[in-house]
């Protein structure tokens, strides 16, 4: 079978899945949902001209030639209306941070430049117009579009819809995602393992990475090297779940049964690849009834399942649940080391550890071994390298690299590919 090239074969995934319907969400609950409508506001942010400081409120005017002395005629605090409270010349209302500035001030002095004298304050320097006010609708008018659609909520976002007295938003929901072992080898828990038989280490990982990139983990536990038991655990989950993701039986194996199955039953596009890379070569993708459910059958090594997730399951996830930034992020770095590999036709992802130099360049250098099975050199690593087909890359070269782990990163983190 001719190798696919991974765009290739990401295109086809993408074409086939769909954002999920829009749902109602409780704003408090919305963080890290897509907005899939525009927020417009209804009124101004803030509501009312306020002091932005503890102090006076005065007229300017007043102050011009300070120092001035002023005649107290109330106080206002935040929370309060001022009601006939007015400010008028040679006055001065006490008010707190966020209190509604009085008619007939145009101007706070902070307290700290002010001294008070028997019912009067001197206002030691002078302040102009708008000195530590903040007007109604600095922030926000009234009708603006707060946020587009498409907008990934934080927690600042959360913040700025509360603060517009909504309680709900629609928001595409986060994909329900079915995770599935498949392989009579596997086993799990302590105690001494039988021969021929290993832990599974897939399930927890994928459902471990589902729940860190945002979406709703589903374990619908392992599944025998039989078709019929796979297919009824397929078909089970298909209900319960927007996605499905298999490890294992994608290859050429004799029990390597994931094709036949999405196959018989009835899996629209139903395809296996062998795609231009390594790891992850193997990869199967169908669509099911009666929801045309996303299928990915990943491989069973546990690194190159990882990557094959990484390269078409997480971007496909993340069109479902709205994004419009399907990829991590991918920065140029420099080979700290020779980064060798012989010329197969396929680009190699070498799992790799980034780290900033004192001068901020981002130097590359391998986290341990690359077999597919070796899934402790991906724990230590934050980046895969992009080595394309060749002789590999040389110490000191430029390397591209896709941030798996952008919190481990240095905060220089050299040049973005292309610039």
């Amino acid at each position: 079978m001719a190798l696919v090239s991974i765009d290739d074969a990401r295109g086809f995934v993408l074409s086939s899945c769909r954002r999920l319907e829009p749902v109602r969400a409780l704003v408090v609950e919305a963080v890290s949902h897509v907005l899939a409508e525009p927020v417009r506001s209804g009124e101004p942010v803030p509501p009312f001209t306020n002091s932005s400081m503890d102090g006076y409120a005065v007229r300017s005017g007043d102050v011009r030639n300070a120092p001035s002395r002023l005649r107290v005629t109330g106080a206002v605090l935040a929370g309060d209306d001022p009601g006939p409270l007015v400010v008028g010349e040679g006055e001065a209302a006490r008010i707190m941070t966020g209190a509604v500035l009085p008619p007939g001030a145009d101007s706070v002095c902070m307290v700290e430049h002010t001294r008070t004298e028997d019912g009067f304050v001197v206002i030691e320097e002078a302040v102009g117009p708008g000195t530590n006010v903040r007007n109604a609708g600095d922030d926000i008018a009234a009708g603006d579009e707060v946020f587009a659609a498409g907008a990934q909520l934080s927690a600042a976002h959360i913040g700025v819809l509360a603060s517009l007295g909504m309680e709900q938003v629609l928001v595409y929901p986060r994909p329900r995602v079915g995770v599935v072992s498949t392989g009579d080898e596997l086993t799990s828990g302590p105690g001494p393992l039988p021969l021929g038989k290993v832990r599974d280490s897939n399930r927890p990982a994928l459902l471990a990475q589902l729940k860190a990139d945002g979406f709703v983990p589903v374990d619908l536990g392992r599944a025998a090297d039989e078709p019929d038991a796979l297919a009824k655990t397929l078909q089970e989950g298909a209900q319960e779940c927007d996605v499905l993701l298999t490890s294992g039986g994608v290859s050429v194996g004799d029990r390597d049964f994931v094709r036949t199955v999405l196959e018989n039953l009835g899996g629209q596009q139903a395809r296996w690849l062998q795609v231009a890379v390594r790891p992850g070569k193997p990869f199967a993708f169908s669509t099911l009834p009666p929801k045309g459910t996303p299928v990915f059958g990943l491989p069973g090594n546990p690194v190159s399942a990882l990557v094959s997730y990484e390269l078409f399951a997480r971007p496909s996830l993340r069109l479902m649940a709205g994004h419009q930034n399907l990829d991590r992020p991918r920065l140029c770095g420099r080979a700290a080391v020779d980064l060798p590999r012989r010329p197969d036709g396929r680009l190699h992802l070498v799992r790799v550890s980034a780290i900033a130099s004192a001068d901020g360049a981002l130097h590359v250098r391998p986290s341990g071994g690359q077999g597919s099975h070796q899934l402790h050199a991906l724990a230590g690593a934050n980046a895969l390298a992009f080595l394309p087909d060749g002789e590999g890359v040389a110490a000191g070269d430029i390397v591209e690299v896709m941030v798996l782990d952008a919190e481990t990163l240095p905060p220089l983190a050299g040049p973005r590919p292309g610039t």
